[in-house]
């Protein structure tokens, strides 16, 4: 049996179930795990932390902890704590602490849940 590769790559985005709004979360799900499927086909370990901006969870240490898990090559941070203004704030303190707790991790941004890998690989090597 062959084991998943060793994380590499951390993926910080909204978790589209726990995100306020009337909207059906699925096709972004979907998304989701198609971006991520590219990464197992690649062999590139990938790890996620998505967040609820629904009051579930204080959204800093749930990133914080992911970030502390391993040393990262790249975190790439999700398109939806980029565009929405009402999560400035967030994504400030997101990449605020993508600096302070992975410091050698290259920063990468996606722009569709479905290419969070072409994201990572621009700075992975």
């Amino acid at each position: 049996m062959q084991s998943a590769p060793i994380p590499r790559v951390l993926v910080i985005g909204l978790d589209p179930h726990r995100t306020p709004g009337l909207w059906d979360p699925e096709p972004i799900a979907k998304g989701i795990e198609a971006g991520l499927a590219k990464f197992a086909e690649h062999g590139v370990g990938v790890e996620t932390c998505l967040v609820g901006v629904d009051g579930s969870e204080d959204v800093p240490a749930v990133a914080e902890q992911a970030l502390r898990a391993h040393p990262w090559e790249c975190v790439v941070v999700g398109g939806g704590l980029r565009h929405a203004d009402d999560l400035l704030g967030l994504f400030e303190q997101l990449i605020n602490l993508i600096r302070r707790h992975a410091p050698d991790a290259a920063i990468a941004f996606s722009s569709t849940p479905s290419n969070t890998y072409e994201a990572a690989v621009r700075w992975i090597t």
